[in-house]
């Protein structure tokens, strides 16, 4: 009998494992979902199944997550937005106790992008166009208070200039708007801006990092604080659950998920992608989320961002 139940009592996973990408496909975040797609079988030993949820600047898949089944078959992609929105007070879970992270894969500096061939051919004379025709200049990002809107709204407090937001539901999404000439500038991560700036579409002014990306197609791009603009925004990747996971599923997931990771191949698409791999575990992932909500809360406080975001949702 006692054999029975042994081989009868299911071992974690025994079924595919959902991923939540809170953001559109062929953002920065869905990419580096689908290059971990690939190795999950022989990790983890299950696919991962890749659900995009767009909307809400991340708020509606991470709400999904939250409130999914903590069994280990949910999981979410998550980003700096998991600390943001909640600074906000609009959101129906406080993510940072109702998630809990497993893995940190990478950091990225956000970067100001215009179309090549446009007018505005570096900041100087975006700020110039900008102060002699207020709000005329439109920029775009991946949904109201996402990093990028940050990025933007930091910018335009450290230039002393009007500039107007446009939310997107995907860094593509404003990526094809401004190639398209709906807005004028652009605050993305460098995944969503490799492709188009090594096709020569767009021209990156500015990197809102302390130094310059060691990237090569990135390595010319001046940072704000070079440009006597001190607009420092860093975006980030990992995977988080639902709180409580069984100790069984939370072991092998973070096991499964640690060498994905630092596998070889994956840290080359990273870079690939201009990303750089940071792998954090679970502890140092919680950490950060900590020391990082602390920083936000002062920057969107005292940028006045988290009063403006709350009246443009409303």
């Amino acid at each position: 009998m006692e054999n029975k139940t042994a081989t009868t009592a299911k071992i974690y996973p025994d079924k595919p494992i959902t991923l939540i990408v809170p953001f559109g496909v062929g953002g920065g975040m869905d990419l580096v979902a689908r290059l971990l797609e690939k190795s999950a079988p022989v990790n983890l030993g299950q696919p991962l199944i890749i659900i995009n949820k767009p909307g809400g600047a991340g708020t509606i898949g991470w709400n999904e997550l939250a409130s999914a089944s903590p069994d280990g078959y949910t999981l979410g992609m998550t980003g700096v937005e998991v600390i943001l929105q909640p600074l906000y007070g609009t959101t129906k879970y406080n993510y940072p106790t109702a998630l809990d992270p497993l893995v940190h894969i990478a950091d990225l500096s956000m970067v100001m992008v215009v179309k090549a061939e446009g007018p505005l051919q570096n900041i100087i004379d975006l700020i110039s166009y900008a102060k002699q025709h207020p709000g005329e200049i439109k920029f775009g990002h991946g949904g109201m208070g996402t990093i990028g809107h940050v990025t933007g709204e930091t910018f335009a407090k450290a230039a002393n200039i009007q500039i107007e937001q446009v939310p997107y539901q995907s860094a593509a999404e404003a990526m094809a708007s401004l190639l398209g000439g709906h807005i004028q500038v652009a605050f993305l991560n460098p995944a969503s801006v490799k492709e188009q700036l090594k096709n020569g579409m767009v021209k990156v002014l500015a990197v809102a990092s302390e130094q310059r990306l060691d990237e090569p197609d990135f390595i010319n791009v001046p940072t704000f604080k070079e440009q006597n603009l001190d607009v420092v925004c860093t975006n980030w990747y990992g995977i988080a659950a639902p709180k409580d996971l069984p100790d069984e599923a939370k072991i092998k997931l973070t096991q499964g998920l640690k060498a994905m990771i630092n596998d070889p191949e994956f840290v080359k698409n990273m870079k690939n992608l201009g990303l750089k791999v940071t792998y954090l575990g679970p502890k140092e992932s919680q950490e950060k989320w900590l020391t990082e909500r602390q920083k936000l809360s002062k920057t969107v406080q005292e940028t006045g961002i988290a009063e403006k975001i709350k009246a443009q949702k409303k």
